[in-house]
């Protein structure tokens, strides 16, 4: 069975170690908030301006006037930060967030990821992406393993209009973790009960299969 979105934030959050500064961007990668290992202290970074973020509010937390950076409500943590995105995005830029989680279109073999338009399609603006994939000192991208028809989105080559180029180190879909490292996927967890050949099947970019695959814990 494929991951749910919660399932891909939970096995993200195993990435996270003890004093990262840590960049989430919108859709899966924010809920990796939710999901932060006990035993270790990270500062989440939403560069409209917030340091140390924490998980979705419930119903009697919620605050308006607390938001991230695609305008849903989020909490803070004790010891959070709030100034303007000017500094935000300096401290993006100078290479001080050491883990971004951003979703994707594509990703390619040679690192390259694809993750703010679709040509013909309505645009919002690159947002902090760009600056992210430059700055980050680490980046892991979530995403599905294929479209709504089935085509990979693990390529050989990206189709659609960059976002960065030979940045991207690992990635979580809801088939798997993999590396990207010397032009290739390497293959190095599974989702329960996926098997080998259907990852195999669903990457289009070259795939490197080393030993036994173990299946991802949570």
């Amino acid at each position: 069975m494929s991951l749910t979105r919660e399932q891909i934030a939970k096995r993200v959050a195993q990435e996270l170690k003890d004093g990262y500064y840590v960049n989430l961007g919108i859709g899966i990668p924010t809920l990796v908030a939710n999901y932060v290992p006990k035993g270790i202290e990270v500062m989440l970074q939403s560069e409209n301006g917030l340091l140390g973020m924490g998980p979705y509010p419930t119903e009697s937390q919620v605050d308006a006037d607390m938001i991230n950076a695609g305008k849903e409500t989020v909490t803070a943590v004790s010891g959070a930060s709030i100034f303007s995105s000017a500094e935000s995005f300096a401290m993006i830029r100078g290479g001080h967030v050491d883990l971004t989680v951003l979703g994707a279109f594509e990703v390619d073999q040679n690192g390259d990821i694809a993750s703010y338009m679709i040509p013909g399609k309505l645009v919002k603006g690159m947002g902090g992406a760009m600056d992210l994939v430059a700055g980050a000192q680490n980046i892991v991208v979530t995403m599905t393993h294929a479209d709504k028809k089935g085509n990979s989105k693990l390529l050989e080559k990206c189709t659609l209009p960059l976002t960065g180029v030979n940045c991207i180190k690992r990635i979580v879909t809801d088939l798997a973790v993999l590396e990207v490292k010397d032009g290739a996927f390497y293959l190095l967890e599974r989702a329960p009960g996926v098997s080998v050949e259907e990852i195999e099947q669903k990457t289009a970019g070259k795939l490197v299969i080393e030993g036994e695959i173990p299946e991802m814990t949570f």
